[in-house]
């Protein structure tokens, strides 16, 4: 007689404000950017709306017709200004161990350009499963189902959006520009404060 297996646990995870702290590094390369191109934008502001796309912050401080090639330099700054500086979030590499030791996957799924998100994880240690850039709010559903999550972490109400979207379990965590209320109001499943609360909830979900 063959047995039924239940099957495996897939854990999605958002990038900046979930498993990393990117301030310190985005901070950095924007007033990088800033001195670059002659263009006044105030980085203190950038990094308190961490999240959406790229284009959408350049787009406050450049017109449209620049928006293309500012993205492409602002990437190409990147690796030099905002790796290093950037850190884990309290509880990140512990969050990704707790779904591995559940025979589970991790997969991060970000707004973030893939090959920076790589270099962030690559730097700090985190090891994730699978690593897909360039995917915002709904968007994010996409990744999600191909890689077939059932929960996906993340800290922005576009985080819940996309868990909702992808029909995953939507856990927030309230590190990042939206606070516990607003996650709730968007629809998070459970929120948590950070994620050193992760695998004890993980262990009761299972």
């Amino acid at each position: 007689m063959a047995h039924m297996t239940s099957p495996a646990l897939t854990v999605g995870f958002d990038l900046d404000m979930t498993l990393i702290d990117s301030r310190p590094g985005i901070h950095a390369c924007f007033t990088a950017l800033s001195a670059r191109t002659g263009t006044s934008i105030d980085a203190d502001l950038v990094v308190t709306r961490l999240g959406p796309p790229l284009e959408e912050e350049l787009a406050h401080w450049f017109p449209a017709e620049r928006i293309e090639e500012m993205t492409g330099l602002y990437r190409e700054m990147y690796p030099e200004y905002a790796i290093t500086g950037s850190l884990a979030m309290p509880g990140a590499r512990e969050a990704v161990t707790a779904v591995r030791a559940a025979g589970g996957r991790a997969v991060v799924v970000t707004a973030k350009w893939e090959p920076n998100a790589r270099l962030h994880l690559g730097h700090l240690g985190i090891d994730a499963d699978e690593v897909v850039g360039s995917l915002w709010a709904e968007q994010k559903a996409v990744a999600l189902r191909e890689h077939g999550a059932s929960v996906y972490v993340g800290d922005h109400t576009g985080d819940v959006r996309g868990a909702r979207t992808a029909r995953a379990y939507s856990v927030a965590v309230a590190t990042g520009p939206c606070d516990a209320d607003e996650l709730r109001a968007a629809g998070a499943d459970v929120v948590l404060a950070d994620l050193t609360e992760f695998p004890a909830w993980l262990e009761n979900h299972r």
